[in-house]
Order: structure tokens, then C-alpha cells, then sequence
């Protein structure tokens, strides 16, 4: 099967909630009939429960022991259950047909999917149309951003072609002034060895001169105490080709209806201004900061995408980053990195194990590091033209592993938390 054609037929795929759920779709260039399904609220209300069953909830003190050993993604046969329940909810038969007739053609089409809020944690690569195969064995996955946002007046645009040259601004596990390494707001990748894998990748852009912050070795890039705020629209004023942001993200609870205080926490001190209310010696930094920026803040205010004028593509690995899709108006950090410039963004639809959780949790083996992989995985992905497929070939190896090795390390509990929205 030809992995990315030049120009592979793409389904415009657009989720509804009015009691049931509608999904229609359309084909670019009319390639292929669209068409409309209709899944019942109380089987959509089903297949979600038994979806968020299997979720890590780090609101409950056993959620994550629950969700790597008990839960429906902690053994392939439950997760491949769960999987089908999830296709036959939410994959219209009539775009199934349309799928199965290009798979035996040997081609890979795109779905560019626009999901409701009420399915915004769906893994839609996930999803087995048929026993063992996956939708990302077959077609190509992303999420549509917000038409309301890329259309918005006066948006930057920053396009890859044009800026794949620049740095990589890396605002890598940074600490967070007032909580301790073992804490809530702690490290989430532990100590770096020089030689591990992300590391290395760390050191090859320091090498090209492709790196901020400026480093003497790879390890001096993690845990800094000066990625704030004020570093960070810095760096990204010098001009930058990509944002990976590796760290902790509180993200607002939907039925606040305010996705704009989901919070990136940098290592800004509490008398940074910003939007965000302290917590201990911290103030976050917020999808309302970046969007608004300093307005009725400070007496002569900045726009938020004057301050932090944020790259083409951005990579926000951490609990729930794209939790602002669950919102009926999307106006957290995914949006807010689009309205600022982005034209990809690569989050995660719930909460991220961590590497020491899968090892002291889980049982996974010392050497191995899902979350790490991961991070590696992404960060190579976005180097690359075709960042979507390219994340898609790497779920598709993980797809892979999952099914014939079925050790928790190749759990999607963790891969399949990350989806990536574009907006073209």
C-alpha cells in the first residue's frame, strides 16, 4: 500500500451532538459520495463510559494504578474490545464501505476529522473497523482546528516551508518554582542520562546552532529554572521553526465552559503577570495569557501573539494539552497556539503516564520508556514535510508492536493519547 501519496483522497469528517450524534462527510474533489450517520445517544453514552473506564483519571488516588493494570488499555484483549465498541459506535457504515473499497485498491486515504465536544477524547486511530485492524492501519488521521480560529482576523500565519530552518525552542520538564521534584508539579522524565535518546536528539540541534536555550551539553536543557514566560516570548520573538514543550498542563474541567484557563506551567515565578491565579510560588501561564496577552493587565497592554509569536508547529506533551476540544468553545492552548500562529499542533487527548509510572506501576521493564519514545517519536515527526503521516506511520508501528507483543510499555494508554490538529 502506497504509505502518502502526492495527493491521497481526503474525507472532511464533521461530528454533531443534538441527543444522538450526527457525523457527516465529504470527499475533496468529490472523489467520492458523502454522506450522513446518526449513532443513538444512549449507544454513544455507552461506548464513552466505557472509554473513560479505561482513561487514566488522576482525580482519583488509584486512577492510574487502575488504568495500567485493570483498565481497558492495560491488556490487548480489552483495549481491542473496547476498540470495536468504539468503531461501531462512531464510524458511519457507509464511510466504512467507502474505506474498505480504497484498502483493497491499496490506497491510504486522510480523514481530517472535526469531532463534538462530547467525543473530543475518542482515539480515532485507534478504532477497529474489523478484528485486528485498526483506522490508522488504513487511512492517515487528524483533527481538524477550529475554522472559527483560523479564520480569524488579523492571524498570523507562519508556514514550515518557510521556517523549518529556524530553532527549536525546547521547554523541556522545567521546574516549577514552589513544588518539589516528587510533587504534583514534579519532574515527569526523571533524571537525563547524556546518551539517551532524547538527549541525543537535544544535542543534534544544539549542534546545527537549531537549539534554544543555548546549552553546554544536552543534560543542561531539562529541569532549568529560567524557562518562564518572559524566556519563552523571547526565544520565540528571535523567530522559531517549532515549539516542544514537554512538562505539566492543568487542563480546565469542561463543564466550567472556560477552556481559556487551561494552564501551561513554565517556571514562572507568582508575580509574573498573567491571567492565572498563583498557586504556592508559581504563576501559570494560560490559554488567556497567550491569547490576550497583557490586556487590562498592565497600562499599555501587548497582544498575546505579539508576545509569544508562536512557530508553525508546536508539540505540547502533557496531561490532557488538548483538553480545550471537549469545549463547545475551543479557546484553550491548542487554540490559542492557531490563533498565534501555528499550523500544527500535536496534544494529548487525557492524561500521560510517565515513564516511572509504567516501570513502578505497571511492572514495565527498567530499560523501558514509553513517554520518552514517545517525545522522540513526535519531536521526529515534526522535523519532517508531512508531519501527520509521518505521526500516522509512527502510531501504525506502535499499532504493530501492541498487537504482537502485548506488554503494557506498548500500551495505547499512552500513544494513542496524542492527536495532532492542522488547519490545512
Amino acid at each position: 500500500m502506497p504509505t502518502h501519496p502526492c495527493h491521497p483522497p481526503t474525507a472532511i469528517v464533521r461530528m454533531a451532538d443534538a441527543g444522538d450524534l450526527y457525523t457527516s462527510w465529504r470527499w475533496t474533489h468529490d472523489s467520492h459520495a458523502g454522506g450522513v450517520g446518526v449513532a443513538p445517544a444512549a449507544q454513544v453514552d455507552a461506548a464513552l463510559a466505557a472509554l473513560a473506564r479505561a482513561l487514566p483519571d488522576l482525580t482519583d488516588p488509584q486512577g492510574l494504578q487502575h488504568a495500567l493494570t485493570a483498565g481497558g488499555f492495560s491488556a490487548y484483549e480489552s483495549e481491542h474490545d473496547l476498540a470495536q465498541l468504539l468503531s461501531r459506535t462512531f464510524l458511519p457504515f457507509g464511510l466504512a464501505q467507502q474505506l474498505h473499497e480504497l484498502l483493497t485498491r491499496g490506497v491510504r486515504p486522510h480523514l481530517r476529522i472535526q469531532p463534538s465536544p462530547r467525543v473530543a477524547q475518542v482515539p480515532w486511530e485507534l478504532i477497529a473497523p474489523d478484528a485486528g485492524l485498526r483506522l490508522v492501519d488504513i487511512a492517515d488521521v487528524s483533527l481538524l482546528a477550529p475554522l472559527s480560529i483560523v479564520h480569524s482576523p488579523g492571524r498570523p500565519v507562519r508556514t514550515w516551508t518557510h521556517t523549518r530552518q529556524l530553532p527549536v525552542v525546547a521547554v523541556l520538564d522545567p521546574r516549577v518554582p514552589g513544588y518539589r521534584a516528587d510533587s504534583e508539579l514534579g519532574s515527569v522524565l526523571g533524571r537525563m542520562a547524556a546518551d539517551s535518546p532524547l538527549s541525543q536528539r537535544v544535542a543534534t540541534y544544539a549542534g546545527e546552532g537549531r537549539l534554544l536555550p543555548d546549552v553546554d551539553g544536552p543534560t543542561d536543557c531539562f529541569r532549568r529554572e529560567d524557562v518562564d514566560r518572559e524566556w519563552l516570548g523571547a526565544a520565540l520573538r528571535e523567530g522559531a521553526g517549532r515549539l516542544m514543550y514537554v512538562g505539566h498542563v492543568t487542563a480546565a474541567a469542561p463543564e466550567s465552559g472556560q477552556s481559556e484557563h487551561a494552564e501551561l506551567h513554565l517556571a514562572c515565578a507568582a508575580d509574573s503577570v498573567g491571567f492565572a491565579e498563583p498557586t504556592r510560588a508559581h504563576r501559570p501561564l494560560s490559554a488567556k495569557d497567550l491569547l490576550l496577552g497583557t490586556h487590562t493587565l498592565t497600562a499599555e497592554p501587548i497582544r498575546g501573539a505579539e508576545l509569544w509569536p508562536i512557530p508553525s508547529r508546536v508539540a505540547l506533551i502533557a496531561c490532557e494539552s488538548g483538553g480545550d476540544l471537549r469545549f463547545s468553545e475551543a479557546l484553550g492552548l491548542v487554540s490559542a497556539m492557531i490563533a498565534g500562529g501555528a499550523e500544527l499542533v500535536t496534544a494529548s487527548r487525557w492524561a500521560l503516564p510517565t515513564d516511572l509510572a509504567f516501570q513502578r506501576i505497571a511492572g514495565a521493564a527498567a530499560h523501558a520508556r514509553p513517554l520518552q519514545d514517545a517525545i522522540c517519536s513526535i519531536d521526529a515527526a515534526h522535523e519532517l514535510p508531512d508531519a501527520v503521516g509521518a505521526l500516522c506511520d509512527w502510531q501504525r508501528e506502535r499499532v504493530a508492536a501492541w498487537r504482537d507483543e502485548r506488554t503494557i510499555e506498548h500500551s495505547p494508554v499512552l500513544w494513542a493519547a496524542f492527536a495532532t490538529v492542522s488547519t490545512h
